[in-house]
């Protein structure tokens, strides 16, 4: 009983927190973050969904990293975050097929930051099936399991709903945010990494306030 209790004022006092911060700045439409036209479907009605925008080959997702990735251990229980892959070319796409490729092979939160470092401080592309294999083979799968996930019904398909989850977010590059499907934050409104997730934390407190 007293570990359900403290666990529920824990919950409170975070929530409480997190909408004080979210609040403490008054952020306007069209300068600061977009409203989308017509709203995207969420992936788990319920709950407040922040998706970030990237591509593993964008120097500046890779400077994001750093910010986003703490942040994301903040975010309540009421919200759901997800990351959702550029697909706007070849090489994009590639990326995006790996990025699901690890996810389905359980191997996703293990290698995201190495991917990223990899090919900003390696100099290593991982354009191609066979790169990408071996690199996937570092972390306890074969090279022949990467090729069949890379290649699988179940990763293309969601390559193309990320392509037009993209297309509904009216996204023309990365990094970016979008909020429950509303509302897109790009880095040129933003202006800076810290103030991107102050945007993101005050238009998830403004729909907190109307679920």
């Amino acid at each position: 009983m007293f570990t359900r209790i403290a666990k529920r004022i824990s919950q409170v006092l975070v929530l409480t927190v997190f909408s004080s911060l979210a609040m403490a700045a008054d952020f306007v439409e069209g300068k600061d973050y977009i409203r989308l036209t017509t709203p995207v479907a969420v992936s788990q009605p319920g709950k407040i969904e922040v998706a970030e925008l990237f591509w593993y080959g964008c120097p500046h997702c890779y400077d994001f990293e750093p910010y986003i990735e703490p942040w994301i251990k903040t975010l309540p229980d009421d919200v759901r975050f997800e990351r959702v892959p550029g697909t706007f070319s070849k090489l994009w796409k590639t990326h995006a097929s790996a990025f699901y490729a690890a996810e389905a092979l359980g191997i996703g939160e293990k290698l995201h930051a190495d991917f990223f470092n990899r090919i900003h401080q390696q100099n290593q592309r991982l354009a191609d099936e066979n790169s990408i294999a071996q690199f996937f083979a570092e972390y306890g799968v074969t090279e022949d399991q990467a090729k069949k996930a890379l290649k699988s019904f179940g990763v293309k398909s969601k390559v193309q709903q990320a392509g037009a989850r993209l297309r509904g977010y009216q996204a023309l590059g990365v990094p970016g945010m979008v909020i429950n499907g509303k509302y897109r934050i790009d880095t040129g409104m933003a202006g800076s990494w810290p103030n991107m997730l102050k945007i993101a934390e005050f238009l998830i407190e403004k729909e907190r306030q109307v679920q």
